[in-house]
């Protein structure tokens, strides 16, 4: 473990992977409740690191630890690519998944020791494949969660691969077991689990992802809401990545990724702190916090919850649109 507890990340290791701590260094906000940490998983796709994530969403505005977990094992190519149609791949894909949420209660017992954080419920968040890690990881009951927001969460890796398989002409080569391993991680069989366990999540999707199409998250929320599940969701026009490639190392935030960390700062925010004593409202305002999803090609209508979603207005439109010819969701989900 290195670092200064104070202001300043800190680099470990727990249950055998990397992990990477920002400090709560709000000053215009506290924690309310016990939780005092949030873990957070980097994907198959950009950023697919501990270090890479936490500069792509690193959440300053949340007066709680933010702590970054590698995902096990490595990553043998993109989940939009033709490597996950091999056998080799998805197998990776979900041993990695799996391992995640098998080493969460051991990694964050020594994350707690390392950063001297109490015990007490925890947030999580992650991009992609680790996404569906803490969605897997609120079905189980892995460890307590009070509230979770996840960034194109792989829903059905059996679908994105099918995407895969019709933009690149090629057939999957699964075996038995790799399909028996993909089924398991089918997030919308396990709504009623997730729903369960009471924790409010989040779901941001891309209209432009052909990895996790808008349309799989929308669906995946109404799931969890049939089961008496409290989910809302909101789409940015984007495609799946939040970095540029490798998506290894630490690089500067991607626009898309600025506004990700905005939305996912707010929901933190809105569930974990309240404000300071003394904070003017003027104060709590966060740059990127809230931007809306159509605001990279000049419509400035702001992000709003809306009905009970985290919504755009200029996006709802464009998305029923999409629904309807099919456009900027991807192919052939």
């Amino acid at each position: 473990m290195s670092g200064d507890h104070t202001n300043r990340p800190v680099h470990g290791t727990a249950a055998g992977d990397a992990y990477v701590a920002l400090p709560p260094t709000a000053v215009d906000a506290v924690p309310s409740g016990a939780t005092r940490l949030i873990v957070a998983w980097p994907g198959f796709d950009p950023p697919r690191t501990a270090g890479a994530l936490a500069t792509a969403i690193p959440m300053t505005g949340v007066p709680v630890w933010r702590v970054y977990l590698d995902l096990p094992g490595r990553s043998p190519g993109g989940l939009g690519s033709g490597a996950i149609l091999e056998t080799e791949s998805i197998e990776a894909y979900c041993a990695a998944v799996e391992n995640a949420v098998e080493r969460l209660p051991d990694a964050l017992a020594q994350i707690r020791r390392d950063l001297d954080v109490p015990d007490g419920p925890v947030g999580l968040a992650g991009f992609s494949a680790g996404g569906a890690a803490a969605l897997l990881a609120v079905a189980r009951g892995a460890v307590p969660v009070s509230t979770a927001a996840v960034v194109a969460p792989v829903v059905a890796p059996a679908r994105a691969a099918r995407a895969v398989e019709k933009r690149s002409g090629r057939e999957r080569a699964w075996s038995e077991h790799a399909v028996a391993l993909a089924d398991r991680l089918d997030l919308g069989s396990l709504a009623a689990d997730i729903a369960g366990r009471d924790a409010p999540v989040l779901l941001v999707g891309g209209a432009k992802d052909r990895v996790v199409p808008a349309r799989e998250i929308t669906a995946l929320r109404d799931e969890l809401r049939r089961h008496g599940g409290r989910a809302e969701s909101t789409t940015f026009r984007m495609a799946h990545a939040l970095a540029a490639e490798p998506g290894t190392e630490p690089r500067p935030p991607i626009t898309e990724a600025v506004r990700v960390d905005g939305v996912l700062t707010d929901w933190f925010r809105d569930r974990l702190a309240t404000a300071a004593p003394g904070a003017a409202a003027s104060e709590t305002a966060r740059p990127g916090a809230g931007a809306g999803a159509a605001e990279a090609e000049g419509d400035t209508q702001p992000m709003a919850r809306r009905h009970g979603s985290w919504t755009s207005g200029a996006q709802d439109a464009e998305d029923a649109q999409d629904e309807r010819t099919g456009a900027g969701l991807g192919h052939g989900f």
